[in-house]
């Protein structure tokens, strides 16, 4: 088995990880990153299906993330608008299309006074929370052990109101059952995009796309590291600890290091024998953590069909199995692509089906927003995270009622010389490639801050010490650093 040691082990080649391990390098550190899958970017991944460019994950970008508007530009990377020229459509609990402009559905009068007043309840109660720590809002516990469900059960009687202003977040974000988590992480949700109000704003939430697929971000930054500091197909099985530092085990070799960053979701976290054990409290905090459950439908046509109808593609209805949908036409496309989204307990029903009656009830739900063209795609695919090893779910972890508040603050602590991160714990940008980006930059700075260097450090303290290594090479890659190298194996380790 080979032997590696770099000052940092990264677990994880999303975009956490990959910033995290771009910015060390830059600062002088050796790093290495290791990845379960065959390809970075976690839950970015563009494929062609059947010759049909897909983003299969993340893809959207809006004016508030800044930490991934930054790194776009770093990379050299174009964006794009989406199409949303034309009218959008709704679908009532009444089964029938209505068309409109605008935010607010076509629900009647009242509903819709009642939709406008609940939205601006919420953005009073998102101003009062901040992302980084929710858990610290005046009324916190209340609002951790009330169901987001039950709370606009409390503020309304319209029951179609409810149902619409619970799409934004239950459906659309967490992708879990209303009654499933509390008032206040709905709350952290609208507030890591500023407010509820962005996140009823589909033209500012899903602004533009990138030219190419976002997995670019994470094959960019992967592309900047050294060649060999980026392992795939490694799955981690154990980390070896104490106070001095790590050592992480694949099948194929170990890494020793002064510090290890574990960036993957947290649901993953068990697939790792740490030794020793990570402690009660810890184990608790994993076990009130979920990832949501959501479909991705992607429906390619011969023609944007309709654009013809003056529809943009935008549809909403918490009553249809597809609660969403957007025109995702591929930049420079002649095509025509449809996304939605079928989530939670919906998504259940549907998966119980076989693949050609899911097929064709999930494009019969498309086509009640824009009529029988929609039946017939000439491509079609399904994206499901929760049959991803390696994920288990979309879009990201959220905690169950009262979590938040017993749990939110502890997910941010190290554990000796191991770091959590990734877009679920971030603060701004939670759950999204922003967030991702914001808790790699973090978690360098921290790491930094600590090893007590700087971006003028040496140029990689911590040779890598492979068997097969090259003299020279090694000679070149062990420059002094105040991030001391780990040329020797850790210190024993503390008792469980």
């Amino acid at each position: 088995m080979h032997e590696h040691r770099r000052d940092v082990v990264i677990i994880g080649a999303g975009a956490t990880g990959l910033t995290t391990a771009v910015r060390l390098r830059d600062a002088g550190l050796s790093v290495m990153v290791v990845e379960a899958r065959d390809r970075v970017g976690g839950r970015l991944w563009t494929d062609e299906i059947d010759g049909q460019m897909y983003e299969i994950g993340g893809q959207w970008v809006s004016p508030d993330q800044t930490a991934l508007i930054e790194t776009l530009d770093e990379l050299g990377l174009e964006t794009y608008s989406r199409y949303r020229e034309g009218e959008s459509v709704y679908v009532g609990s009444d089964g029938v299309a209505h068309r409109f402009t605008g935010d607010i559905f076509p629900a009647g009068e009242h509903t819709e006074s009642e939709i406008q007043r609940l939205i601006g309840i919420l953005d009073g109660l998102v101003a009062e929370t901040d992302p980084a720590a929710p858990w610290e809002h005046p009324r916190a516990s209340e609002f951790d052990r009330i169901s987001f469900r039950s709370w606009l059960e409390q503020e309304s009687d319209d029951a179609e109101a409810r149902d619409n202003v619970a799409l934004f977040i239950a459906d659309a974000m967490l992708t879990k059952p209303a009654h499933a988590f509390s008032l206040l992480q709905a709350l952290l949700m609208a507030a890591s995009a500023g407010s509820f109000s962005n996140l009823v704003d589909a033209d500012f939430i899903l602004d533009r796309r990138v030219v190419g697929g976002l997995q670019q971000v994470p094959l960019r930054l992967a592309a900047a590291l050294d060649e060999g500091d980026v392992r795939l197909g490694q799955r981690v099985h154990t980390i070896r600890w104490s106070d001095g530092g790590a050592t992480v085990v694949t099948d194929d070799f170990t890494v020793s290091a002064r510090r290890v960053v574990v960036a993957v979701p947290p649901n993953l976290y068990s697939r790792i024998d740490f030794d020793p054990p990570l402690s009660r409290l810890r184990h608790q905090l994993q076990q009130h953590q979920s990832l949501g459950l959501v479909i991705k439908v992607h429906a390619t046509y011969e023609r944007p069909f309709w654009r013809d109808a003056g529809l943009s593609g935008t549809a909403f209805s918490p009553y249809q199995l597809v609660h969403e949908a957007y025109d995702n036409t591929n930049f420079g496309e002649g095509r025509g692509t449809l996304v939605g989204f079928v989530s939670d307990e919906k998504a259940d029903r549907v998966l119980a089906l076989g693949a050609e009656e899911r097929r064709a009830t999930l494009l019969a739900s498309l086509a009640t927003y824009f009529g029988p063209e929609a039946v017939t795609p000439v491509v079609y695919y399904e994206s499901d995270w929760a049959a991803d090893e390696w994920t288990q779910g979309a879009y990201a972890a959220s905690f169950d009622l009262g979590g938040l508040t017993r749990f939110g603050a502890a997910q941010l602590v190290p554990v000796g010389p191991i770091r959590f991160g990734s877009s679920d714990l971030a603060g701004h940008g939670y759950q999204h490639v922003d967030g991702a980006i914001r808790v790699g930059r973090r978690l360098a700075s921290e790491i930094l801050a600590e090893a007590g260097a700087d971006a003028d450090a040496g140029a990689g303290a911590g040779a890598d010490a492979d068997a097969d290594a090259d003299a020279e090479a090694t000679a070149s890659a062990a420059g002094t650093s105040d991030a001391t190298p780990f040329l020797s194996p850790p210190p024993p380790r503390r008792s469980a």
